[in-house]
């Protein structure tokens, strides 16, 4: 449930078009979902966005490297990101627009 309500805040079947996201998974509290190679910004090809107790959100926004390694790098964290926020969050790390 929470995962769905936070694909809708990001806009949905709209975002997924645009972002081309996929490979959605849902998590504990949140929603894991991969992005293209090379289409974001820094290198970002996966987010983790998390509902806290606070109820509002923390977004990772994480870069995975190629075989043999697949080092792992933190690129961004926002905490304290309101559901009104997440787009504009999400658009301004990756450059990434969520709707047309």
């Amino acid at each position: 449930m929470i995962a769905e309500t936070i694909l809708e805040q990001l806009g949905g079947r709209r975002f997924l078009a645009m972002t081309g996201a996929k490979k959605l998974t849902v998590a504990d509290s949140g929603l894991n979902f991969v992005l293209p190679s090379n289409f974001a910004k820094d290198g970002i090809n996966v987010v983790r966005i998390t509902l806290t107790p606070a109820d509002d959100y923390t977004v990772e926004f994480i870069r995975i490297g190629r075989a043999p390694r697949y080092t792992t790098t933190q690129v961004r964290e926002a905490t304290g990101v309101y559901c009104d926020n997440l787009r504009d969050v999400f658009t301004y790390t990756t450059g990434l627009d969520t709707s047309l």
